[in-house]
């Protein structure tokens, strides 16, 4: 019974910290990445102000005051960025920026995919629902995604939906599918609560969820085995 009841513990430790592992694990990706972004610049500012009286202001160099004070250095830009692109001002230098940049080989191309991602996101298509279910790999599994833009099949008009499915837990990455409007399975959910679904791996998610796609009658189960007849 000694085997058993190890397996049991270790298994229930195991499920209740590798929620707190990879939460630790993301928060430690954002919090490095964002510090990154201003360590240049706040780095050798640090150095510095040590350097003018290292006895009183050395500990400006350690490695973690420097993390901390990139960080919150890129949550400044990062708020004042903000305020500024609600400024006609800063509405004007971020298109003198986008101008710039599409001058640029190669960067146009990441720089603008990138930037009509977002504002696709931020908007409704028409005639269908930002977040939908698509038959993925067959039509009793359903994939989540965002569709991103309304086409129509040449020669028939037939609408079709781009789809972009987005991985678990990082929705990043992803692939894009050409769907029939038909095919889709619409759902009532925002744009976040389908991403909290993606990124939790389904942890957090309504009670309930649409599955068949609208007019598609849901296949009833098969019948119960019938009993074996007795003498």
């Amino acid at each position: 019974m000694r085997t058993p009841t190890l397996q049991r513990l270790f298994l229930t430790g195991l499920l209740t910290l590798l929620p707190l592992w990879l939460t630790l694990i993301v928060v430690r990706f954002v919090f490095s990445l964002l510090s990154d972004i201003s360590r240049p610049i706040t780095g050798p500012i640090l150095q510095r102000l040590a350097s003018v009286d290292p006895q009183a202001l050395g500990w400006l160099t350690d490695s973690w005051v420097q993390t901390l004070l990139a960080l919150v250095a890129t949550l400044l830009l990062i708020l004042f960025t903000g305020a500024m692109s609600r400024r006609v001002f800063g509405q004007q230098l971020l298109r003198w920026i986008e101008t710039l940049i599409g001058r640029v080989p190669f960067a146009n191309t990441i720089y603008g995919s990138a930037r009509q991602l977002l504002n696709i996101l931020q908007t409704k298509p028409g005639g269908t629902q930002r977040v939908v279910l698509i038959d993925f790999p067959h039509d009793q599994m359903k994939s989540v995604g965002f569709v991103t833009r309304v086409l129509r099949e040449q020669g028939t008009g037939r609408e079709l939906a781009a789809v972009y499915v987005p991985t678990t837990p990082n929705p990043t990455s992803g692939y894009l599918e050409i769907v029939p409007i038909e095919k889709l399975t619409p759902t009532d959910w925002s744009v976040d609560q389908a991403m909290g679904f993606i990124i939790s791996g389904g942890a957090i998610s309504p009670d309930n969820i649409p599955f068949s796609a609208p007019g598609k009658a849901t296949p009833p189960p098969p019948p119960p085995p019938a009993e074996p007849a007795t003498s």
